[in-house]
């Protein structure tokens, strides 16, 4: 297994420099056997910290933050895709936010220009779920199929949910919007979907892993080549702050916040027991790295 790391402004080609719009992004690469896994950025979410911090006490989280030089009002993640080619089949992890979601985010098509790969050339998406940064990418600004090629794949929980007509009446008013936009999308992708569960091997040395808080059906995915494997875990572990300072702590993004303590917890463990390389959706530096303990708690290290 290798990891070749490009910092900020740094391509996926020999040598060249990418940005747009005035902003730089971050890429990692890795091997897995004879396999390229690719990690481009769709840009950044720009969100009112109270979103994050639900229900907790900010004086406790301040100082956490404040080490990870996060003050003001404002967050700003990043959000990581990640590309998985094994020679047969070119994978894509979510879809983005799409153009229509907020200004800073919606970069996939740019950054997959810059890796060599038209939307054309997408055989599958994997969805962890169905937030609008991980889902609304796959229409275009024309409304019309982005990955039209592809066959796109969710978990049947996260589909049922999100499918379900009272969920917009029942998720609250802040994500009602949310369940609006979900609801239509996943129509326009209704005749290309496949549902999955949990332990499915979706495709060859692909397999879903439910992973349940911060929606009713994220899944996470283990990508595995004979010896070597990383996994993808969307947003079960959805910083590189508060979720490993504080993994016990709920987070206010995470829809069920104590079901998504459970996972989180489990999932950092084995991590850090295996040393497994994950990719996680809005962790830093491109997403890649590993989870390592660290003062009774954990650290996210992109050094591997």
């Amino acid at each position: 297994m290798s990891l070749n790391r490009r910092h900020v402004m740094a391509a996926i080609g020999a040598g060249a420099v990418v940005g747009w719009a005035g902003t730089g992004w971050s890429a990692t690469e890795m091997t897995l056997g004879t396999a390229r896994l690719t990690t481009l950025s769709d840009g950044h979410l720009t969100l009112p910290r109270d979103f994050l911090l639900g229900d907790l006490d900010p004086e406790k989280a301040d100082p956490i933050l404040a080490k990870h030089g996060i003050t003001g009002d404002m967050i700003r993640p990043p959000c990581n895709l990640t590309l998985y080619r094994d020679g047969t089949h070119t994978v894509l992890f979510d879809a983005g936010a799409g153009s229509t979601f907020m200004p800073s985010a919606g970069d996939l098509r740019g950054a997959l220009d810059t890796a060599g790969v038209a939307a054309g050339d997408i055989t599958h998406v994997l969805f962890t779920h169905a937030h609008p940064d991980h889902l609304w990418g796959v229409l275009d600004d024309f409304d019309e199929l982005r990955f039209a090629n592809a066959t796109h794949m969710i978990g049947q929980a996260e589909w049922d949910y999100w499918t379900d007509p009272d969920t917009v009446d029942t998720i609250g008013e802040e994500r009602a919007s949310f369940a609006v936009g979900a609801a239509r999308r996943l129509a326009a992708i209704e005749d290309i979907v496949e549902h999955i569960g949990d332990g499915q091997e979706v495709l060859p040395g692909i397999m879903a892993h439910a992973s349940f808080g911060h929606t009713p059906g994220h899944m996470s995915f283990e990508i595995r080549q004979g010896s070597e494997a990383v996994m993808v875990v969307g947003d079960a572990i959805g910083n590189g702050h508060l979720a490993l300072v504080r993994p016990d702590w709920p987070s206010g993004a995470d829809q069920d916040p104590e079901t998504g303590i459970a996972t989180r917890l489990r999932l950092l463990d084995h991590l850090a027991t295996e040393g497994m390389p994950l990719v996680g959706f809005h962790l830093p530096d491109g997403g890649l790295g590993r989870i390592e303990r660290a003062d009774g708690a954990y650290r996210f290290v992109t050094e591997v």
